[in-house]
């Protein structure tokens, strides 16, 4: 009976799943759709690979965290969380039709501003949902309302990458955008008329810059750095997306270099990526229930770095379909399997007095490597060819694995 009334769908998983539309629907537009776009205006590859800059704020978002976990919301009526979800939702619906009306043709310096604005306010609605998901779920109800959010946000990234490439043919890539800017009435509704705030936690009364910036700041990476193992936890988790950013950044002008035309790539990467996916999220969900967290992050995270060579066979064999569908169907699914075992871990990590900043530090650094080594991916495979290329990026997820068993053989996810 505590089984059947567990699994049932209920309010705040429908809450989940739609929030975590909202949070999927703009990353392929700084992403993978968007250098799409600028591989068809014929920007140069360095320039493709420096668009991973654009999603820095991802990376970044630790540093405004705590004004989203202590500053006064911009709706006090809505609570502290919808109060800074729902404004935060519609100023990212204006910026993506912002970015509609850009043409990286002529001027991809515009492009590439709306883009980093509609970045920013994406990750902001991340910190938010991030906080809101965690503390609006009891412990027992964690890992479902986490599925239905990464149902929510791999549906999300079907919609904005197949859906867009499939309806630039008959709407253009204007249309297609605004019809996604559009589509972010999903979440704001969400948030106005489904979503109920969650209990805040409750805090000492504090006053003044310096008691603030003591609460909303120092406390929680102070309350991080302090538990054992704190500094091998960080260096685990900037470095175990290493390897998957570099190769992840070219794909789009990977696939178009190959000959592979839009309607292949929105088919195979986009409607077969996403079920690959869904099918590693779930197949992680059960490995993580059944062996535990560190088990599993050994496993996918595995999994994960071998994956990537994937690409080094299509680049031998040339414009291959069947093994597009291999690459592509191999390389999600191992990846969905690794983000299951990797976002439990964060999860586990974070403090609920300060949920918003210490789950933004960690997911900001998982990042980390995609917005920042991953801009130098274009001017990388200018270099050394797409083989070496890819040989490259499965060595580079080597340093974190190591660090992975290091952690987890002295501080296991139970005592961390």
């Amino acid at each position: 009976m505590r089984l059947a009334a567990a699994l049932r769908p209920d309010r705040p998983l429908l809450v989940m799943l739609l929030l975590g539309f909202s949070a999927g629907l703009p990353l392929p537009l700084t992403g993978f759709t968007l250098r799409q776009w600028f591989s068809e205006a014929n920007v140069p590859l360095g320039a493709i690979g420096l668009t991973a800059l654009i999603g820095l704020a991802y990376s970044l978002k630790f540093l405004w965290a705590p004004v989203l976990d202590h500053a006064p919301p911009l709706l006090p009526s809505l609570g502290r969380r919808r109060g800074w979800l729902a404004p935060v939702q519609l100023l990212l619906a204006a910026a993506i039709a912002a970015l509609a009306l850009t043409d990286p043709a002529r001027n991809a310096t515009g492009t590439v501003a709306a883009a980093v604005a509609v970045a920013f306010l994406s990750a902001t609605q991340d910190i938010t949902i991030d906080a809101f998901r965690i503390e609006s779920l009891p412990l027992g109800r964690q890992g479902l309302g986490l599925a239905a959010y990464v149902w929510g946000y791999r549906i999300a990234l079907l919609v904005a990458n197949a859906g867009v490439l499939f309806s630039v043919e008959r709407v253009g890539w204007r249309g297609a955008f605004l019809a996604m800017a559009l589509l972010m009435s999903v979440g704001l509704a969400t948030t106005l008329f489904l979503a109920r705030e969650p209990r805040p936690p409750e805090r000492a009364a504090r006053s003044g810059i310096g008691a603030w910036l003591a609460a909303a700041v120092v406390a929680p990476v102070r309350d991080f750095l302090c538990r054992p193992g704190a500094w091998l936890i960080l260096g685990f988790v900037a470095l175990f997306k290493l390897g998957e950013a570099l190769a992840g950044i070219m794909t789009a002008p990977f696939y178009r270099a190959l000959g592979f035309a839009r309607e292949e790539v929105a088919a195979v990467s986009g409607v077969f990526g996403l079920l690959a996916t869904l099918a590693g999220v779930t197949l992680g969900g059960v490995l993580v229930a059944g062996v535990g967290t560190g088990r599993a992050l050994v496993v996918t995270g595995l999994g994960q770095m071998l994956s990537n060579l994937m690409y080094v066979a299509l680049a031998e064999a040339g414009r291959s379909l069947p093994l597009l569908w291999a690459q592509v169907g191999i390389e999600n699914a191992t990846d969905g399997l690794a983000d299951a075992a990797f976002v439990a871990y964060l999860s586990g990590l974070t403090s609920t007095a300060f949920t918003a900043t210490q789950y933004a530090l960690l997911s900001s650094l998982a990042s980390l490597p995609l917005r920042t080594v991953g801009g130098l991916s274009g001017y990388l495979a200018e270099a050394m060819g797409w083989t070496r290329f890819f040989l490259l990026t499965t060595a580079a997820a080597l340093p974190g694995l190591a660090i992975m068993l290091v952690l987890l053989r002295r501080f296991p996810p139970a005592q961390a």
